[in-house]
């Protein structure tokens, strides 16, 4: 039987890259446009954590190639983005995941590093992703732009300020490409995620994750990272052609509770 259907829901074949995509959320997206069939640049700081994640993908079946990229380095985005879209042939998505830790306190001797790292890492480092890889997008027939923010774009706790507000930019930046864009056929979308397990977490002992959750997130738990890929492959697809600018908060409902 025919289908009745007429959107894909397919990425095979499709570039994608992912910025910090060794570990965490990063990696589970990486594996997950594996499993469907893209072809996946996996990007972050190490040789090690690249190489890992490469391997597990192809020794799986996938395709996907490793490039050692710090997204706080202009020049670095410069001349390896145009590297990707040249060694796939297109570049189709970019998911731009890559974040840290920065929180501070306002009056801290740490304060101007933590809020410069985190405008290079957070907010400069996803602009000039996109930048550089637009000549490869403008030729994709499903040009995708997810951006991973957080729910701390959406409320604050004390002592965030530098992360708080390389998030809430980064929210910025969505909507106004979304705009700027959304008339040549682009989608640009942003997810929110709230508690996940991935390497930032880890330092947060278990039971202190186990109160968290059941105080503040409605799902009683936190996230596992490939729940959040999910959300990103969603958007992605060449079906989800009328989704363009939204904030979407993957959080197990955190943002919505009262008290």
């Amino acid at each position: 039987m025919a289908r009745l259907s007429k959107l894909s829901r397919s990425v095979e074949g499709r570039g994608v890259l992912i910025t910090g995509a060794a570990s965490g959320m990063g990696r589970a997206t990486a594996h997950l446009f594996a499993d469907e069939g893209a072809q996946v640049a996996v990007t972050d700081l190490t040789e090690e954590g690249v190489a890992k994640v490469v391997d597990e993908i192809t020794a799986a079946g996938g395709q996907a190639r490793g490039w050692v990229l710090n997204v706080a380095d202009a020049d670095a985005i410069e001349r390896i983005v145009p590297e990707i879209g040249a060694a796939f042939g297109r570049l189709d998505i970019i998911v731009n995941n890559a974040g840290i830790g920065a929180g501070s306190a306002i009056e801290s001797s740490k304060f101007e590093r933590r809020w410069q790292k985190a405008m290079d890492v957070m907010l400069a480092g996803p602009v000039r992703i996109v930048r550089a890889a637009m000549p490869y997008l403008r030729k994709s027939d499903a040009p995708r732009i997810v951006n991973i923010a957080s729910t701390e774009a959406l409320g604050a706790t004390p002592k965030g300020v530098p992360y708080a507000a390389a998030k809430t930019g980064l929210v910025g930046v969505t909507r106004s490409l979304a705009v700027e864009l959304g008339g040549d056929g682009f989608t640009v979308n942003c997810i929110c995620p709230g508690a996940v397990h991935t390497g930032l977490t880890t330092v947060i002992p278990d039971e202190h994750k186990q109160i968290y959750a059941r105080r503040r997130v409605p799902a009683n738990r936190y996230a596992d990272p490939e729940e959040i890929a999910h959300m990103t492959l969603s958007l992605c697809l060449p079906a989800a052609s009328y989704t363009n600018g939204a904030i979407i908060p993957v959080d197990g409902g955190l943002t919505i509770k009262n008290g």
